[in-house]
């Protein structure tokens, strides 16, 4: 009868290397390919609060008592960018341009749940140009894709900041958007003539928002202890000159007092008022 002796030390040796090379084959094979996280940025800009009573110095509005806050709009721009990486993935980046004051809105869309802060430093005033360079080189340096503002800032109300900035970068562009679905591809909701339009939007693609059906989701307890230690990226940008310089700012002139009309004799210089000065008739 013969019997089998136990393999030795030097063949083990043998057998587990080859099994670790027979790994080293399989496993690079079972590999897959991720792919990378959508970056989706939103604009924001603070301005003094809308409630905010405003007072004109010399020739300079005085903000130096004013509350800032995160312009209204803006606020429907980061739901929307949240709302569409809750759908599809991704990463939100909230972008402002300003001075070290500005690192409140930032920390304001950090509490509502924003993956990362950035602020382009820059302490002057710009106009519409300057400002638009700015973020458009900013967005391209942060590999942008998709990017949401507000359709107007409350202090200016110029809405010129996403057409501006899609045009700088050669994007389509989208605005006074009042609806975003994320199902097959960027579908939003718009005004047009004789109602709404529903368009579908290719990316990369800066998209202005309105109110609309869009509500704001609040901050949790937990959002604004994580903002309170969030660190603000700030980065330093080649600022183009402004062409355009404010010369003063003025109060608009006081509204006349109101006229009251009583009896029926006064009915004809009443209607005659509506039609002349009024326009309503």
């Amino acid at each position: 009868m013969r019997v089998k002796s136990r393999p030795g030390r030097r063949t083990w040796a043998r057998l587990r290397f080859i099994n670790l090379v027979h790994v080293e084959q399989v496993v690079p094979s079972m590999r897959r390919s991720v792919p990378p996280m959508t970056k989706i940025v939103v604009l924001v800009k603070q301005v003094p609060d809308t409630n905010a009573k405003i007072v004109v110095s010399g020739d300079r509005v005085d903000l130096s008592a004013v509350k800032k806050v995160m312009s209204p709009y803006d606020e429907f721009a980061v739901e929307t960018a949240l709302r569409h990486r809750d759908a599809s993935g991704g990463e939100v980046i909230a972008l402002t341009l300003g001075g070290a004051g500005a690192d409140k809105v930032l920390k304001d869309a950090k509490a509502i749940g924003v993956d990362h802060i950035v602020r382009i430093d820059c302490e002057q005033e710009l106009d519409s140009n300057a400002l638009q360079s700015a973020l458009a080189s900013a967005l391209q340096e942060l590999g942008a894709e998709i990017v949401y503002c507000g359709k107007s800032a409350a202090d200016t109300g110029a809405g010129s900041t996403g057409p501006g900035v899609a045009e700088r970068l050669g994007w389509a562009s989208a605005s006074n958007v009042t609806s975003v679905g994320f199902d097959g591809g960027l579908t939003v909701v718009a005004p047009s003539d004789g109602g709404n339009a529903r368009i579908s939007v290719n990316t990369p693609a800066v998209i202005t928002c309105d109110k609309g059906d869009i509500k704001v989701r609040k901050p949790n307890v937990k959002g604004i202890m994580q903002a309170k230690k969030a660190q603000v990226e700030v980065k330093a940008a080649a600022i183009q000159p402004s062409t355009v310089t404010i010369v003063a700012h003025s109060m608009p002139p006081a509204k006349p007092a109101g006229k009251s009309y009583e009896g029926g004799a006064a009915a004809a210089e009443v209607a005659n008022l509506l039609r002349d000065e009024a326009n309503v008739i």
